[in-house]
């Protein structure tokens, strides 16, 4: 089994690599990711140019027009079978927090029925934002008021109360994950009972063992391995491999209570949670500050509810200003995320055929 990225497998198929020879099968996973403007046709060339006897396997939770998607399988790779599972193990409860309260999202156990009094809290914020600004034009003057947004320490002190964690906090910003930790940390957070600080230590130790002491210090160890020893971490593509490593693998045990992820760390990790919590619902995607996709808050909430751990999930979305529970609401009820192909012919693609 050889665990790569596609655009590996891509470069080795154009370079006709005789590992290849006697390949068996091909699993694609989170294969949606297709559709992704920037990296997905590379998935299409894979899937266009594997030999006719390779086995195809292809995996997602976010396809909703699945036959679609294997009736296009069938004609480019031949007898081609769909299967859908609706059954999610875990039950997903969906909550909004304004400042340190936790409300449902949903008043039914059909989750179609906004809970009222959200509602009634956006019209109020909307109604007070509307006269501030009348206030502010006519008088020149600030009247301020308590934000609806908690801070990141308050957060992670009510989801512990509430039972929430492990949880995982997405923030699109590298540099965002990094300071909510320093936030816990200086707000004098601790999240982990002190027998096991030893086996966090232990772990961070035997994962940079072959690092020298003073780069260490450089890489900003030790504030590392304070905040890990207080159940706290963050995770991105920016931090040192070995770093990562110990973070996930010390999620995995158990011994970390809340880590703040971008959101490379719902794709193709398995690091589940009790609770997820997304900040906000907007990221930038490389060009502009966009919304987030139904699809996309699905994979990042679909974290939430540990398989034989957890009696239910639990995806938290933080308030913020403007904020619409009926949009929260839309992005959490959408079951349907049409794949389409981003497959577009270039220069580069013709030269390499």
């Amino acid at each position: 089994v050889v665990v790569m990225t596609t655009e590996v497998l891509r470069n080795m198929l154009y370079a006709g690599s005789s590992t290849l020879i006697g390949l068996h099968t091909v699993v694609m996973d989170e294969v949606h990711y297709l559709a992704d403007r920037f990296r997905g046709a590379v998935w299409e060339e894979v899937i266009l140019h594997l030999a006719d006897d390779v086995q195809l396997v292809s995996l997602s939770a976010t396809v909703s027009n699945a036959e679609e998607f294997g009736e296009w399988l069938q004609a480019v790779r031949g007898d081609t079978t769909v299967i859908v599972e609706e059954h999610r193990p875990v039950p997903l409860w969906q909550s909004v927090m304004v400042r340190n309260e936790l409300y449902d999202l949903f008043v039914d156990d059909d989750q179609h029925d906004v809970n009222p009094h959200l509602a009634r809290l956006a019209a109020q914020e909307s109604r007070f934002e509307r006269d501030h600004h009348h206030h502010h034009h006519q008088r020149g003057g600030r009247r301020g008021r308590p934000s609806g947004t908690a801070h990141r320490p308050d957060v992670v002190d009510r989801l512990d109360h509430a039972g929430l964690l492990p949880a995982i906090v997405f923030i699109f910003s590298r540099a965002g994950c990094d300071g909510a930790v320093r936030q816990c940390v200086r707000a004098g957070l601790r999240l982990v009972e002190p027998e096991h600080r030893a086996a966090i230590r232990a772990a961070l130790e035997r994962r940079t063992e072959l690092i020298a002491e003073e780069d260490l210090a450089v890489l900003g160890y030790h504030e590392l391995l304070d905040a890990l020893e207080r159940g706290i971490a963050p995770h991105h593509a920016g931090m040192l491999p070995a770093f990562k490593e110990a973070v996930e693998e010390l999620f995995a045990a158990g011994l970390l209570r809340v880590v703040f992820a971008t959101e490379t760390l719902a794709l193709g990790i398995n690091m589940p949670a009790r609770s997820v919590v997304l900040e906000s619902l907007v990221k930038w995607n490389g060009e502009a500050h966009v919304d987030l996709t139904p699809g996309e808050y699905t994979q990042l909430t679909g974290r939430a509810g540990r398989r034989g751990i957890d009696v239910e999930g639990h995806a938290v979305v933080l308030w913020s200003s403007g904020f619409d529970p009926r949009h929260v609401a839309s992005l959490a009820s959408t079951r349907t995320y049409p794949l389409r192909s981003s497959f577009r012919p270039s220069y580069n693609m013709a030269v390499n055929l």
